[in-house]
């Protein structure tokens, strides 16, 4: 409340000043060629109300309510209005002063104070002065205003980006330990000599997924990794039944974000169907400085619809690419005779994928 007062004091106090200084402006160009200073101070004083209210009606109502509105017709008529009445009333001081103060005498009134004309521009001259600084005042309030609106508007998409991100991997993440702990449950089952080392490339897993999930980026290297000791996870499972490889040709360390692959990995292994007794999948991996390119192929069984039966995990993969790279990333998935296919390409550009 002190504040609010104190800047309607300080207001008053800038427009007070101003007008003093229009007044002084006045005074100085009417005593031009004259030693009649009463005269000068008379005239200049009663042309200051005619100033005042030509500069706010202009300034502070004709161009916030029609110019800044568009409103260009109103604000020309209204405008012309102003004008008309403005030297008229600017010829009715002319006359007063020229009958009360001059007694009729030209030769007693000041030089540019008979010439209502220039009392007219002297007086559009401040009008316009002020309305100018009015238009840049709010034009810089109008780009202020919209640059902290558009800093908002960044902050609540980048919020909702977060906040999807983060939905989308707390899916992922039981979803991929869910499948990986029916693998050991399996080998439990059987009570097989390969369950602890099962364990242990878990283990190993455990530690990436859950330390590395809540990072933005990680490593190319470590995600490569990460790849690496799931295939190992899954080569124990399925002993000489499974033909894996992959395949890396990577030019350049970047960083991308975590677990971007394994969904496609895993999708590969669940939903794969072994040929003449066994599953293969074929894995590349190649980053460049243009480009980073994951594509995969696994065997499927022609009386399965691999495509509708992918689960839970590239379905939130692909709405993760979606928020991360939208309309820049290229998916595609077939089905070829026995084969699964999918392809995804990322342009890399200075900023982490």
């Amino acid at each position: 409340m002190q504040k609010k007062v104190l800047h309607t004091i300080l207001y008053l106090l800038a427009h007070c000043a101003l007008w003093i200084l229009v007044l002084l402006f006045y005074l100085y160009f009417f005593r031009y060629a004259t030693e009649n200073t009463d005269f000068v101070f008379y005239f200049a004083s009663s042309l200051l109300p005619i100033t005042i209210t030509t500069t706010y009606v202009i300034g502070y109502y004709l161009i916030p309510t029609y110019l800044i509105k568009k409103k260009y017709t109103y604000f020309s008529i209204y405008l012309f209005y102003t004008i008309i009445v403005s030297l008229f009333l600017i010829i009715i001081i002319t006359f007063v002063n020229f009958i009360f103060l001059s007694n009729y005498n030209m030769n007693e009134m000041p030089l540019l104070t008979r010439n209502f004309l220039f009392s007219f521009i002297l007086v559009y001259l401040v009008a316009g002065i002020v309305s100018f600084i009015k238009l840049l005042r709010y034009n810089y309030k109008t780009i202020n205003k919209n640059t902290v609106l558009e800093k908002k508007l960044l902050e609540g998409k980048l919020y909702l980006k977060e906040r999807e991100l983060n939905y989308l991997k707390e899916q992922i993440h039981p979803h991929f330990l869910f499948n990986t702990l029916n693998t050991i449950y399996g080998a439990a089952l059987t009570e097989s000599k390969d369950t602890p080392d099962l364990i242990l490339k878990l283990s190993s897993l455990l530690d990436y997924t859950l330390n590395q999930i809540e990072k933005p980026t990680v490593s190319i290297y470590e995600e490569v990794n990460y790849i690496e000791s799931y295939i190992g996870l899954e080569r124990t499972r399925f002993k000489d039944s499974l033909n894996v490889s992959f395949d890396k040709s990577i030019t350049q360390d970047i960083q991308i974000m975590p677990m971007l692959f394994i969904a496609f990995i895993e999708n590969a292994f669940k939903h794969g169907n072994p040929i003449d007794g066994f599953l293969s999948i074929y894995i590349h991996l190649s980053v460049t400085p243009e480009t980073l390119t994951f594509s995969i192929k696994n065997t499927i069984s022609k009386n399965k619809k691999h495509i509708e039966n992918h689960g839970l995990g590239i379905e939130n993969s692909k709405k993760r690419l979606d928020v991360l790279f939208p309309h820049k990333y290229i998916l595609n998935t077939k089905e070829e005779d026995n084969w699964f296919y999918l392809f995804l390409e990322i342009p890399l550009s200075n900023e982490p994928v």
